[in-house]
């Protein structure tokens, strides 16, 4: 199997910490994530960054965690995926006879990390890693997988990852 990177989506931190693994229960969970991104095996950009960032109260135990395990590389700057960023707007602006016009004007808000996370993965051919399911005909909600799917960029689950890094905790 060749070696690959997996890219983190913002679910994939709270999710893990608020419903499956949280941070003072499921501690082996954590320390594993922390080895993992400082093996390479695992990054995130800028824009989860801030969608946990902004998320999170002043003193919440995951933007804590974040600031105290995670090195400053480990969200990436999202800059150089603007070429990629703009073949999504496109595709996404051009399914307007699949989604309603709410449903394509949230996917494409500014901050938001979902469009950037498929960019950046088509940059530099990362899977994804979220916890969002394929839904190929909803109306409401542009999802990272049907993106994904479009630009033949592969996504995974937190657990299938872990068992494809043989990952256990």
């Amino acid at each position: 199997m060749k070696y690959e990177r997996y890219l983190l989506d913002t679910n994939f931190f709270i999710q893990a910490h608020r419903s499956y693994y949280p941070l003072d229960v499921v501690e082996s969970f954590w320390i594993r994530t922390k080895e993992l991104a400082r093996n390479g095996d695992i990054i995130s950009i800028d824009k989860v960054k801030k969608e946990i960032y902004d998320k999170s109260s002043h003193e919440d135990e995951l933007k804590l965690w974040c600031i105290d395990n995670l090195e400053d590389q480990f969200f990436h700057p999202t800059d150089e995926a603007l070429p990629q960023y703009i073949q999504i707007v496109q595709w996404v602006n051009s399914m307007r006879n699949q989604y309603h016009d709410s449903a394509i004007e949230e996917f494409l808000q500014t901050d938001l990390a979902d469009p950037w996370l498929v960019a950046y993965a088509i940059k530099l051919n990362l899977v994804i890693v979220t916890y969002e399911k394929s839904s190929p005909g909803a109306k409401k909600r542009v999802k990272i997988p049907e993106v994904c799917n479009h630009f033949g960029v592969r996504f995974v689950d937190t657990i299938e990852m872990m068992r494809e890094l043989n990952s256990k905790f």
